[in-house]
């Protein structure tokens, strides 16, 4: 489970406005490059739409030339190495662009959500910046992603038509798997499986209904309180748009505790291999629910969720009986 010790990581506030713009070319040359990632993987099958982000690619690295003129009529030449997961507050992307076939509608989402976060990042660098000709630019490149966003959300339309919604619904959407799925799924898969081990390992070891239930208790609550913690704190939500940290540390530490009590409540039961029983039972549907949330919210095959959470759920589970028969 995630603990109390976090990757140390800069806060957005903390930024000088030399350490902005390095970040800001950072982000320009990662997006762009992953745009000519996505433009390698639809080819194939979506010539025009690869070209859509081909010419993406291209006012990204435009976007970056920009900035680095700027960086150096203002700082010199040497740009300091500022990375996205070095500061507090970007989420982290899933490896969409490394995949092979590339889906459509997931890589039109992800592009989606590139864009809003950068043009998060570019507002608010501009409302925290002092020097004008630095926060005209950064204005002006806030407003080149919004553009970029409308890009992305006609994809869609353009080769999707019958699935594609208005952009509003899909904003909403994408809120909504950023704000609670992602934060809940993420409590969900460690309070289920992370809470395994101890709860059967009392279970074996005691052969006690009510002492087991007492273990499986403490480590849902504790795991909880530490998921959700860690959640907050992880970043505000101004620039991914993930929503006030605080909902999500709640939601996060609500479902850990939910997942790890869901198998614990049968050992109320006082007959003890009745409440093992049932408390298998209800460890497999947590898991068949994960594997549906993350295949429905997450663009993870159905099945190749299902295999990756029970492979991890029945070695944990294992590794308990075995500690708890010792």
């Amino acid at each position: 489970m995630l603990g109390f010790a976090l990757r140390p990581q800069k806060r957005f506030t903390d930024l000088s406005e030399r350490e902005i713009l390095a970040l800001a070319i950072t982000l320009e040359e990662e997006d762009g490059r992953i745009y000519r990632d996505y433009a390698e993987g639809l080819r194939d099958q979506y010539p025009a739409t690869a070209k859509v982000f081909e010419a993406m690619a291209e006012e990204e690295s435009e976007h970056r030339r920009r900035l680095i003129d700027l960086y150096r009529e203002k700082f010199g030449e040497h740009i300091p190495l500022v990375r996205r997961e070095d500061i507090r507050g970007f989420v982290r992307r899933k490896p969409l662009w490394l995949t092979r076939p590339l889906g459509l509608e997931a890589v039109r989402r992800q592009a989606a959500e590139i864009e809003e976060e950068t043009g998060n990042f570019y507002r608010k660098a501009a409302q925290h910046v002092t020097d004008a000709s630095i926060r005209k630019l950064l204005i002006d490149l806030a407003e080149t992603e919004q553009q970029h966003v409308a890009t992305a959300e006609r994809l869609e339309a353009t080769h999707l038509a019958g699935e594609a919604g208005k952009s509003e619904e899909e904003q909403a959407r994408r809120r909504f798997v950023l704000q609670f799925v992602q934060p809940g799924l993420a409590g969900l898969m460690d309070g289920s499986v992370s809470t395994l081990a101890p709860l059967f390992a009392a279970a074996m070891a005691t052969g006690n209904s009510w002492e087991t239930f007492l273990v499986g208790t403490a480590a849902s609550v504790g795991a909880g309180i530490s998921m959700g913690f860690a959640e907050a704190l992880s970043d505000d939500g101004a620039l991914t748009g993930r929503g006030h940290p605080w909902v999500r540390g709640w939601v996060c530490g609500g479902m850990t505790t939910l997942g790890g009590l869901g198998h614990t409540l049968p050992y109320l039961i006082p007959d003890f291999w009745m409440a093992t029983t049932l408390a298998v039972v209800i460890v497999l549907c947590e898991l068949w629910a994960i594997a549906w949330v993350r295949a429905r919210y997450m663009d993870t095959p159905f099945l190749q969720a299902a295999f990756q959470i029970v492979v991890g759920g029945f070695l944990v589970f294992l590794s308990g009986i075995v500690i708890g028969s010792a």
